[in-house]
């Protein structure tokens, strides 16, 4: 048998290749928080603009970019900005609510805190089953989720419209990630096919 897995959701890991700065580490882990659905998030909503991460800032631009050339290969002069940034915090016992990013084309995570053993996020494929079949081996086509191990120092990619969540936290250290959205600035669409748009 020969398979061809057509349309895949692209899912993309970038490492961030150093420890985060103790100027860095001080200033996300000591924002001041409001309550979200299971967990904690920060009430600053563009921390990659403040000057102490400009560091940061600039590696996830470099990966946006990365990712925007090689998986959607645009025609025109466009890229992807980043419109909001925050922090969210998650105790022991704790879990990320599951969600989609709306007004968003690519969104990310940045693992500031997060241990691979017990870390994971997890994605779902949301589409309508007319007939739903019990599976007797999950496997990438066949499965309505799938979760990844995630780690400090890793930042992960995705389109802003797959659901995904952070299961209840086991272990008995915090995790902390920040959360950011995109969206095109540049010329997207096609005049001849009536889909122009500048933005």
């Amino acid at each position: 048998m020969i398979t061809h897995n057509l349309f895949p959701t692209s899912v993309s890991f970038f490492e961030l290749g150093r420890e985060f700065s103790a100027k860095e580490n001080k200033f996300l882990l000591n924002l001041e928080q409001k309550p979200n659905d299971g967990n904690t998030t920060s009430k600053e909503r563009k921390l990659l603009d403040d000057p102490k991460l400009a560091s940061l800032h600039e590696f996830v631009d470099a990966s946006v970019a990365s990712y925007f050339k090689e998986i959607y290969s645009p025609k025109h002069e466009v890229s992807l900005r980043i419109t909001q940034s925050w922090v969210n915090y998650t105790k022991p016992g704790q879990w990320h609510h599951k969600h989609a990013h709306p007004n968003s084309f690519v969104s990310g995570v940045l693992y500031i805190k997060a241990n691979k053993e017990t870390d994971r996020i997890q994605f779902f494929k949301e589409s309508y089953q007319q007939i739903k079949l019990p599976v007797d081996q999950f496997n990438l086509s066949n499965s309505d989720s799938w979760w990844l191990p995630i780690g400090t120092g890793q930042l992960i990619l995705f389109p802003s419209s797959l659901t995904h969540m952070v299961p209840t936290l086991q272990g008995e250290d915090q995790r902390v990630s920040m959360s950011f959205n995109t969206f095109p600035v540049g010329y997207v669409g096609s005049d001849d096919d009536l889909t122009g748009l500048r933005l």
